[in-house]
């Protein structure tokens, strides 16, 4: 496909990414389908020129999609599972992504779908990839196999935003914590990204023809440390924090430790602490050329992140307030 679709399916609406990239995709005048899981209600945050339209299906019933996707020319596959401190339960959710992925692909190709836009995650590969950014990139692996649609796969680093698992961790951690003992990944580096620039990717892709089966890179301005990425917070929030590295701390206990301090289940803590051993920056910038746009620095993205939440700077939400990624 050539020309820009115009009716597009949005999976994950509900969520962190989906429920901003909504009014996005609107105000750029795509028409909206949006699929919600059975029992979710659709949120809308903003107002909209035209109201979406709600299906309802579940990835993992192949038989509830085909409806769900007749009439569109392009989706957005913004769901995955995280969760599990076993191997055991690891392995769970990533079979359970894998079976949810090769569905969705089967009913894209069975609905004539031009295009997929997938975001998932920066890491390098090799046996030492978390179980979590692995199990990422085998989605994109699948989405991408297909024969007749074109899937582009955006690989995004932490995302900077209110309500995501990321910020909320690195929220939790330098607000409550004067002094923290933490591991070695305390100094790996990463690239992190605005959610604004997140979503203005994620409409680019549509727009722009030339992505359409591309894997890209995306990330902010800067390459820091998970160090850096804490005292950039605390400068901006005024706040004097001592960080203190140890060399041996797992990420089981890094997870439990930081799930005592933060509203972040442990199950969604552990996949997310283990991936900090993987570095996340982009290798490939073809994204800014194909999508320029300019990119937000930490510190604005972290004051964009802190003005949106409800709860006001410098005043922690409840834990109900704190979502996933994606």
């Amino acid at each position: 496909m050539t020309e820009r679709p115009t009716r597009v399916l949005l999976t994950g609406a509900t969520g962190f990414i989906g429920g901003r990239l909504l009014p996005a995709l609107d105000a750029a005048g795509f028409t909206v389908r949006c699929l919600v899981r059975p029992g979710e209600k659709l949120v809308v945050r903003r107002p909209l020129a035209r109201q979406p339209e709600v299906v309802t299906a579940d990835l993992l019933d192949a038989g509830s999609l085909p409806a769900a996707l007749a009439g569109m020319e392009a989706a957005y596959y913004l769901v995955h599972s995280m969760g599990g401190r076993t191997i055991g339960e690891i392995e769970a959710f990533a079979e359970r992504d894998r079976r949810a992925a090769a569905n969705f692909l089967a009913a894209a190709e069975g609905a004539g779908l031009a295009r997929i836009v997938y975001l998932g995650g920066l890491g390098e590969t090799g046996p030492n990839l978390s179980h979590h950014l692995a199990s990422r990139l085998e989605v994109a692996r699948i989405l991408q196999s297909g024969a007749r649609v074109r899937t582009t796969a955006l690989r995004a680093a932490v995302i900077i935003g209110a309500g995501g698992a990321s910020f909320e961790l690195l929220r939790y951690l330098v607000e409550r914590l004067p002094v923290m003992t933490v591991p070695r990944w305390i100094d790996t580096r990463c690239q992190p990204i605005a959610v604004d620039d997140v979503i203005a990717y994620l409409v680019g892709c549509l727009e722009n023809p030339a992505t359409a089966g591309l894997t890209l890179d995306i990330g902010g301005p800067e390459v820091i440390t998970y160090r850096k990425m804490m005292r950039i917070y605390a400068r901006v929030r005024g706040l004097r924090r001592l960080i203190v590295g140890v060399p041996v701390l797992t990420p089981r206990l890094s997870a439990h430790w930081i799930n005592l301090v933060t509203p972040v289940p442990a199950g969604v803590v552990y996949p997310l602490v283990e991936g900090l051993k993987n570095e996340v920056i982009c290798r490939d910038e073809r994204i800014r050329e194909l999508i320029p746009i300019p990119l937000t620095p930490m510190d604005a993205s972290v004051c964009a992140a802190l003005a949106e939440t409800a709860a006001g700077p410098g005043k922690l939400p409840s834990r109900q307030s704190c979502f996933l990624d994606h």
